[in-house]
């Protein structure tokens, strides 16, 4: 379960840009380099003038069969603890309440493939070992067990000590779980590890060619929003340029997997940018989850990738015939919350990421409508929410459209969905409203592709 990537070599080949119109798939013929939709239309790509890097391709195997309906999930299940290990003495056992209506929801579900943000990290993978022999395979109220013959996981950089003052207020805290550790790590955590992800999959994972940017530079972002302190008239001064030497954009990772799936290779591209809160008006963590965000937009198009480089020292974007599902907390409404320049529209807007269905729910209809407050003057449709944030529980935004499973434009979405049931569902119990949440203040997001 450990994290192995292999060293590849890169391919110049020609370069592909995006002029920002379709053609019809009859006209595909007079065009020198395109790609098809699932639609059938053609997506006009030429550009002779440009060069530029790209990943080589996962091997796919030639003799495929009938297509098959594959589901993708993603779950921030709130499975992080407070301090290291825990989790994985929580998980021991097979009666923690919120384990079990996390399993119960998967297994109610039934994903093919899925991402849970907010679950601890350990090198070992004791946790998620112990999280499926002891809940997804057992059971849960009648459910049926689900097993996950592949796991990824990989080192987070929450609660990596960074050795600066990065929320600068004069300290600098190096010790884990000691007040003010969180805001001086490269992604806030009070422990090595805490708020990590893991991806589960029924479907074997390319291992050698996952690639891993959790050591890529903010700075090296062309047009990186840096934030800017305002107490002086520098721009975008708020870190030194001794940290931004060090300082990373991902706050947990970014992760490149790429899936076996009836023969062909499906790219899964996992991240969980910080909340765009919990700073001041530099708006430090608005400006990083923005550009979090705005990495995989660059990283799908054919030419915006040129700059970004793996952990490896790779460099360059996904192939534009690659196939791909952007998955995780994004942590970003479209419409409503507090992102910066509605962040999220970097990826719903994205002419290579197919957005022809939305998943929905009527329980979160029904939960904005009870709940009210900043609910009834959003901009957003109540049914696309994802995440509980009622003010009467903590003062927040109301509840939002954060989690995302957003398939590329070359794959066909047969069905979508968001387990939040309404009051009276029996399956309510698993979700509830408010504080304290039953599973999580997240609801499990999925999408159904014909791959």
């Amino acid at each position: 379960m450990k994290q192995l990537i292999a060293t590849t070599s890169w391919l110049l080949i020609s370069a592909a840009a995006l002029l920002n119109y379709e053609v019809n798939a009859q006209d595909c013929s007079k065009l020198s380099d395109y790609m098809v939709d699932a639609n059938g239309q053609c997506i006009d790509l030429s550009d002779p003038e440009e060069r530029h890097l790209e990943a080589p391709a996962s091997p796919e195997d030639p003799k495929e069969s009938a297509p098959q309906v594959v589901r993708f999930a993603t779950f921030n299940a709130s499975l992080n603890r407070s301090s290291e290990r825990e989790l994985i003495e929580d998980l021991s056992t097979p009666d923690d309440p919120r384990a079990q209506a996390v399993a119960e929801i998967i297994q109610r579900t039934h994903p093919d493939i899925i991402l849970i943000n907010e679950f601890d990290y350990d090198e070992e993978g004791r946790a998620v070992q112990l999280f499926q022999e002891n809940y997804l395979s057992v059971s849960q109220n009648g459910a049926d067990p689900i097993e996950y013959p592949y796991v990824y996981l990989a080192p987070s950089n929450t609660g990596i000590a960074s050795g600066f003052d990065l929320d600068n207020n004069e300290e600098i805290v190096t010790e884990p779980g000691a007040s003010g550790y969180g805001g001086d790590a490269f992604g806030f955590g009070d422990f090595l590890g805490q708020f990590a992800m893991v991806l589960l999959s029924k479907h074997p994972i390319a291992i050698e060619d996952v690639r891993t940017f959790q050591n890529f530079l903010w700075k090296d972002m062309p047009g990186a929003l840096l934030p800017d302190d305002p107490d002086t008239p520098e721009p975008n001064d708020w870190y030194s340029p001794e940290e931004l030497e060090l300082f990373r954009l991902s706050s947990k990772s970014h992760w490149d997997i790429p899936i076996q799936i009836n023969g062909k290779v499906v790219h899964v591209l996992a991240s969980h940018p910080t909340p765009p809160v919990f700073d001041g008006l530099e708006d430090r963590n608005g400006r990083r989850n923005h550009d979090e965000i705005r990495f995989w937009s660059d990283y799908i198009h054919p030419r915006r990738g040129r700059y970004i480089r793996d952990d490896q020292g790779n460099q360059g974007g996904l192939r534009r015939e690659a196939r791909f599902v952007i998955m995780g907390d994004q942590n970003a409404d479209p419409f409503d919350g507090d992102s910066t320049d509605n962040a999220a529209l970097q990826l719903t807007d994205n002419p290579f990421i197919n957005s022809s269905m939305i998943p929905s729910s009527e329980g979160a209809v029904e939960a904005a409508n009870t709940q009210g407050e900043n609910n009834l003057t959003q901009l957003g449709n109540p049914a696309f929410d994802t995440a509980d944030f009622s003010e009467e529980s903590f003062g927040g935004p109301g509840n939002l459209r954060i989690d995302y499973v957003l398939p590329s434009r070359t794959l066909r979405i047969i069905d979508s969905g968001v387990f939040w049931p309404t009051s009276d569902d029996p399956l309510y119990r698993l979700v509830g409203s408010g504080f304290p949440t039953v599973s999580s203040d997240h609801r499990l997001t999925w999408v159904d592709l014909q791959i």
